[in-house]
């Protein structure tokens, strides 16, 4: 295989966990790293990573790194389609292939159809591929459960379960799930839209368009689980009647009938973690995985072995059921 090249933009946990496991890769090559932290500036990438030096100190121009030569541009930086839509508009105008981790890119045609549309046209003129992808959204809540349905003869509801003890997850996904919070705070935040899993309703309508579901009403709920005792992270401490992390839902529709259901159980010491498909037609099928999959370490790797198949993709602005499907490569 020929080398993949690429540039980090965005040097947070997961765009540090992501050039970690690129190191192991003997088939890719880090170009660049462009961070807008101040206290990372003019550093060598491989000392915050405690790696080494690795000769590629931390960036803030962005338009300097993308006169580089290389294939992919990995943007792990914010959440909403629209605040990433600058960055990702640049890269693809300089004719960069993009996978970004932006939850909302996952299928952004849901919310902001004609910034989707301006995008997709952006990237066939400049014959590169944009992607949005990771654990979840991008794997574990959809592309998942939609590959599962490959053997049943029909398949009539889809309801899929992500359990997680957030205590072993990053700071930045605690504060998003209001571990810590009061429950007045909680409900708060919650109403300005800073306390969600961002995606669900990209991940009802990827899973919709691909088994060609019909939906035609979506709901989401978003509510505080409640610690019945003292809890602890190695970041957060939350106590007896805080909240200690969500519980969210994210239903679909069809004339009042629940035809896809997302389920979220994100809280500190959540003993029972598990990821599961239960899968309603022609056979029932049920998918469990034991313990689940740790979020950091997923997202890193699905972005990392999509890598390959982005390149040889069509031009365009693509969701994850329109490449081929990813897998571990070297």
């Amino acid at each position: 295989m020929k080398k993949i090249k690429f540039a980090q933009i965005g040097f947070g946990p997961i765009g540090q966990q992501i050039v970690k496991f690129a190191l192991e890769r003997q088939n890719l090559e880090l170009v660049a790293v462009v961070d807008l932290d101040k206290e990372k500036l003019g550093r060598d990438a491989g000392e915050i990573l405690n790696t080494g030096k690795l000769g590629i100190t931390v960036k803030e121009n962005l338009e300097e790194v993308l006169k580089l030569d290389f294939d992919i541009a990995v943007i792990s930086t914010l959440s909403s389609f629209k605040d990433v839509f600058p960055t990702v508009k640049q890269c693809v105008q300089s004719s960069k292939n993009v996978i970004s981790t932006c939850e909302e890119m996952l299928y952004p045609f849901v919310n902001d159809q004609q910034l989707a549309e301006e995008l997709d046209k952006i990237a066939k003129k400049n014959n590169v591929t944009v992607l949005g992808t990771g654990i979840n959204p991008g794997f574990l809540m959809d592309f998942l459960p939609i590959i599962l349905t490959t053997p049943q003869k029909r398949t009539d509801k889809v309801i899929v379960k992500r359990h997680q003890d957030a205590s072993k997850r990053r700071l930045p996904f605690q504060k998003k799930i209001g571990a810590g919070l009061s429950i007045e705070e909680f409900k708060r935040k919650v109403k300005e839209g800073t306390i969600r899993h961002v995606g669900f309703k990209e991940s009802v309508h990827l899973i919709a368009k691909a088994l060609s579901f019909e939906i035609d009403q979506y709901k989401e709920t978003v509510d505080p689980v409640v610690a019945d005792k003292e809890v602890k992270s190695e970041y957060i401490t939350v106590k007896k009647g805080m909240a200690k992390g969500v519980h969210q839902t994210a239903i679909g529709f069809k004339n009042g009938e629940e035809l896809i259901k997302l389920e979220l159980k994100a809280f500190l010491g959540n003993p029972s973690e598990e990821d599961t498909v239960e899968l309603y037609g022609e056979p029932d099928i049920t998918s469990t995985i034991k313990g689940g999959v740790n979020g950091d370490i997923g997202t890193a790797s699905v972005v990392i072995n999509t890598m390959p198949n982005l390149i040889k993709s069509e031009a365009g602005l693509k969701s994850v059921i329109d490449i081929p499907p990813a897998h571990f490569w070297r």
